[in-house]
């Protein structure tokens, strides 16, 4: 059986396993307060252009979004996402145990428009109803689209000119930069947000994402409001080996790129065999749409995720990762009439 249910079922890269192990005895203060993770600090800001930034470590992508958000708003405010966003359907409402409603808008592609963006802040207009504070987006998204150079632009506007901020769920960061056509970089993101995170968990670490905080008023107390989510980790230089390592000779997004070249050859083999997409994804998921009998034979050997359904047939989907082998990608192929 292989998994192409998620980009997280593998361990680690080897490379930061040996790390771990070389490393395992060294004696380091805790709390992210040792040498690996000021090392790996500063090489994130050097990744993303920008010495001024604060770079917090935390677990998961879940207590990185809830820690930053909860942060960010007053107890009267909201944010802004799609429908289909991380934070309004996989994450147990944890935005709004902070006490923040979510106010949604319709996904389609996996984009939000600022046209959308605007609309939400024309119907709030007083007390009465919350007031739209932040804008939150994934880059790439949930269903593997990507938001151009261009569109992260429109969108920056948008916020600046409505007194909002901007929040990008990087989680899949690097499974974005690396399709060129788009033109993204890590300081681009860092330019047109006031604070992203940049995903590990998904891009061959144990685990881990970074929080980057570019507005200074917002980084005020960041680590007392970590602690109290949980997500100040006494054995914080697990999390700083890890980024050292992934952000050191290009290794985060040479990962990155294996991904999306397995994927490309995912993607091209299903289109040779005639199948349509229920989305065009530029990146490491893939969503071919199938017949019910073709789900059948498939999940004898694979796993996957049957996606929504598309007539009398089934999108599903299907993700590569920094591990993926060929001859895997090769077997589904073969395995599909």
């Amino acid at each position: 059986m292989y998994y192409f249910t998620n980009d997280y079922s593998e361990g680690a890269h080897e490379s930061i396993l040996q790390a771990l192990i070389q490393s395992n005895l060294e004696q380091e203060p805790g709390y992210g307060l040792d040498s690996h993770t000021a090392n790996a600090v500063q090489k994130v800001r050097d990744a993303v252009e920008n010495q001024d930034v604060d770079v917090h470590l935390v677990p998961g992508g879940t207590q990185a979004n809830l820690t930053a958000l909860g942060a960010f708003m007053r107890p009267h405010e909201a944010c802004i996402a799609l429908d289909s966003g991380h934070i309004a359907t996989h994450e147990t409402g944890a935005i709004e145990a902070t006490g923040h409603k979510v106010i949604t808008v319709p996904s389609g592609d996996g984009k939000i428009r600022p046209a959308q963006i605007q609309e939400v802040v024309d119907w709030h207009k007083d007390e009465h109803s919350v007031k739209p504070r932040l804008v939150y987006i994934s880059n790439s998204t949930e269903v593997g689209t990507i938001y151009t150079r261009n569109e992260l632009l429109d969108i920056r506007q948008t916020c600046d000119r409505n007194n909002l901020l901007l929040y990008i769920d990087g989680a899949r960061i690097g499974a974005a930069i690396v399709v060129k056509e788009a033109e993204l970089t890590l300081a681009l993101h860092c330019e047109v947000a006031d604070a992203f995170t940049i995903g590990a968990t998904k891009n061959g670490a144990l685990l881990g994402e970074a929080i980057i905080i570019r507005n200074e008023s917002l980084k005020e107390d960041f680590r007392y409001l970590i602690k109290q989510r949980g997500a100040l980790m006494a054995k914080g230089r697990i999390l700083g080996i890890q980024f050292e390592v992934l952000f050191t000779d290009d290794l985060y997004f040479d990962l990155a790129r294996h991904a999306k070249k397995m994927a490309d050859r995912l993607t091209d083999g299903l289109r040779s065999k005639g199948l349509t997409f229920f989305v065009d994804s530029p990146t490491n998921q893939v969503f071919p749409i199938l017949t019910k009998e073709q789900i059948q034979i498939l999940e004898k050997d694979f796993a996957f995720y049957e996606w929504e359904p598309v007539g009398d047939q089934v999108a599903i989907r299907l993700v590569t990762s920094w591990a993926t082998p060929q001859e895997s990608i090769d077997a589904f192929l073969a395995s599909i009439d």
